[in-house]
């Protein structure tokens, strides 16, 4: 028979961690708010730079000029993946769903006799991936609490340096993309060298053109417009994954801090129900013992 001072010792601790998970559940939803109103804020500029990089890169010529963030290395044997994870756990499978997309990335690549190294984005990343791959990790960047602008540009630079300095042919970004509070997607996307990919958004837009936009120049010249942008799209679009990511943690959270307050309280409720039979049986037995005394005497 169950102790009831072991019960009701139990039942304070649950009580006690159903507090922490409710509190982290609001704190989740109030930064999730916040996180996704910047991710959809971030989606029409995001789709807008790659729809004008895209119209760039349809008029270009190649030649020895064409920058290298464009035409690329001319191989596809050195791959470089960038990997967004949290800093923090307790958020669900946010963290494993990307992972898990990268490791079978890894395989298909390795299938081909292709080189796989990961910059990593998050501390939670680095756990994951030290046991398989940690021979893989070339960098990271685990100090990003909520993302700016000049988070992206510090990861873009150490891309695009060890881009020119020749230890990748191929970069690909790994992240959750926020599509609900209950839905995140595990996505895998081409960065180095650029494909002129448009998004959803993008491509309504390709299908407004009118013959109006032949009338469009760039000044200096296409050539210098696309040199100058290239970089600066590669820093919008990790910056577009930062905020997605971001909005995709906080929604793992809520969600799995909802799901740990609700086991909390159907696990007070058992407890409740075997602490009051516990004690009733108890009573039972203190009352039997009385009667049989007094029988007794």
């Amino acid at each position: 028979m169950a102790n009831l001072k072991d019960l009701r010792n139990r039942i304070k601790s649950v009580q006690s961690t159903k507090k922490i998970t409710s509190a982290m559940k609001m704190i989740a939803a109030a930064k999730l708010k916040k996180a996704q109103n910047a991710a959809e804020a971030s989606r029409p500029y995001a789709a807008e730079m790659g729809r004008i990089m895209s119209d760039l890169v349809s008029k270009q010529t190649a030649s020895d000029t064409t920058p290298k963030l464009l035409s690329g290395t001319g191989y596809e044997q050195k791959h470089l993946v960038v990997v967004l994870t949290s800093n923090r756990g307790l958020c669900g499978g946010f963290n494993t769903s990307v992972t898990r997309e990268v490791k079978k990335f890894i395989a298909t690549q390795e299938a081909q006799q292709k080189n796989v190294t990961i910059l990593m984005v998050g501390k939670k990343g680095i756990d994951l991936f030290k046991q398989d791959h940690g021979h893989r990790l070339v960098g990271k960047h685990i100090s990003i609490t909520t993302p700016r602008f000049f988070n992206a540009e510090a990861i873009a630079n150490d891309i695009i340096e060890r881009f020119e300095k020749g230890e990748f042919d191929v970069c690909t970004i790994a992240y959750n993309k926020f599509i609900s509070t209950l839905s995140q997607e595990p996505t895998l996307k081409q960065i180095i060298p650029f494909k002129g990919t448009v998004s959803d958004t993008g491509k309504k837009k390709q299908e407004k053109k009118t013959s109006l936009e032949s009338i469009y120049e760039y000044e200096p010249s296409q050539e210098a417009v696309l040199a100058r942008l290239l970089p600066r799209n590669l820093k919008v679009q990790i910056f577009s994954a930062l905020l997605e990511s971001a909005a995709s943690e906080h929604g793992s959270r809520m969600a799995a801090m909802d799901g740990a307050t609700r086991n909390a309280e159907d696990l007070i409720g058992n407890l409740n129900l075997t602490y009051n039979r516990t004690r009733q049986a108890y009573i039972t037995s203190e009352l039997i013992e009385i009667i049989s005394g007094a029988e007794a005497l």
